[in-house]
């Protein structure tokens, strides 16, 4: 084995391909994940493999053109877009004497830069150890003359890989007691949220699409965003106000084809942010050419962690870097567009607020949001329906006499009927629409 070199940031990428051209979408998203990573690309080789190599994955011939460019560009190191078993990633480090780092690798790395929350790192140090766990290399073969026992029972003692082992297990276990504490924490918040009754919104979107920034629009919030992949890891929650009443808005992980697998169960808080919701907004980066590729790859990964079926609110982003090359002219406008078929779409600008008013009128349309108004009497026997109009915010004026309360309300048709339900919630009738008395039953 070679001395592996702490450098590793001047990288010559590798984008293996089955037939055919090379998908330059495919390379340009790689070169992005490096970028993104801290590397500074200096040369990328494309390598048609119709029958992977078990040993290296990429043949003899391909090894010694990768060997050359690596010295030419004095790269030292090589990222393949593509999953490298443990030992083709061993065989490859000691033919070419540089780290080699696969496509999961490189998300993993990525997210460790990203994440900042507590549980964040648990959740990223978990993926990473279950990664390294197959690719242990026994690198300590002297303390294989620590023998002992008797006739039949002689041989190595504990070598340092079955060391590393043990102890890569036990932290494994410490990580995974850790973050099922976590859950329990993040589930009684969730329940807690879903008590509030208010709607549950999530953000969900190929990475940098710009979800976070659309977060702080909609919320004032100030939840890290850049011009790079997996900006924000850690998910953000907030409530935000529409016309037809308060709803909970998150922002999620962004996805990338190919999600690795550790990676989506790694995640799951975070992604569990995206299954409860009750309508997702898919962001999409509308001058992407690719957009429409990175839309049914985002509702396959969708598919994958159990939110393929909920509704959706498609938010076309970044209309400000759509110019001349655009579809059409009415792209570079805000709208909001209501096909009789299929999701409703909005076309805006996140960065620059233009279309927001528009996002608002249609989450409040895809959740159905209508208010209703009047004056209600409340007996005293009603203080818990009392309670629950001021925690929802829906209480404008009030007054009090010996027979109760006289209260003036703005309310939520869904949160009225909600209430008309429970204790004392015959009150709400008369501000009830007539078709709504079916809730009397």
């Amino acid at each position: 084995m070679f001395e592996r070199s702490r450098k590793g940031e001047h990288a010559l990428l590798i984008q293996p391909h089955a037939g055919g051209p090379p998908d330059e979408g495919l390379l340009e998203e790689f070169a992005d994940l490096a970028r993104s990573a801290g590397a500074t690309v200096a040369a990328v080789l494309t390598a048609r493999i119709d029958r992977p190599n078990a040993a290296m994955l990429i043949g003899s011939g391909k090894l010694e053109e990768v060997k050359a460019a690596a010295e030419a560009t004095g790269a030292d190191l090589i990222l393949i877009n593509h999953p490298l078993s443990p030992g083709q990633e061993r065989n490859l480090e000691r033919e070419l004497k540089r780290r080699v780092v696969d496509r999961t690798g490189l998300i993993l790395d990525i997210f460790a830069q990203r994440a900042h929350s507590h549980d964040g790192k648990l959740q990223v140090e978990l993926a990473q150890l279950k990664h390294m766990a197959t690719r242990l290399v026994r690198g300590w073969t002297h303390l294989e003359r620590q023998r002992g026992g008797s006739i039949g029972l002689r041989g190595p003692g504990e070598t340092q890989l079955e060391t590393d082992r043990r102890l890569l297990q036990k932290r494994l276990e410490q990580l995974q007691k850790r973050l099922e504490k976590v859950e329990v924490q993040r589930t009684q918040m969730r329940r807690a949220r879903m008590r509030s009754e208010m709607p549950r919104v999530a953000l969900v979107g190929y990475t940098n699409a710009g979800k976070s920034t659309l977060f702080n629009a909609m919320t004032g919030a100030e939840a890290y965003a850049a011009d790079q992949l997996f900006a924000t890891l850690d998910p953000t929650v907030r409530r935000i106000e529409l016309s037809g009443g308060n709803v909970v808005l998150a922002d999620t992980v962004g996805f990338v084809r190919d999600l690795p697998h550790e990676l989506v169960a790694a995640f799951r808080s975070t992604l569990s942010e995206a299954r409860e919701a009750d309508l997702l907004i898919h962001v999409v980066d509308a001058a992407d050419p690719l957009r429409d590729e990175r839309i049914a790859q985002v509702d396959a990964v969708l598919k994958d962690i159990g939110a393929g079926d909920l509704p959706q609110l498609l938010v076309f982003n970044k209309i400000d870097k759509l110019g001349a090359g655009a579809e059409s002219a009415e792209a570079v406008e805000p709208r909001l567009d209501r096909p009789a078929e299929g999701r409703m779409r909005v076309w805006l600008s996140a960065r620059d607020g233009r279309g927001l008013d528009l996002l608002r009128q249609g989450l409040a349309e895809a959740l159905e949001l209508r208010h209703v108004t009047g004056e209600l009497r409340l007996p005293p026997q009603a203080a818990r329906l009392r309670a629950r109009l001021h925690e929802l915010g829906a209480v404008r004026s009030e007054d009090h006499d010996e027979h109760g309360w006289v209260i003036n309300v703005d309310l939520a048709l869904a949160d009225a009927q909600r209430l008309f339900v429970q204790a004392h919630g015959e009150v709400l009738r008369p501000l009830l629409p007539p078709e709504e008395d079916e809730y009397a039953a």
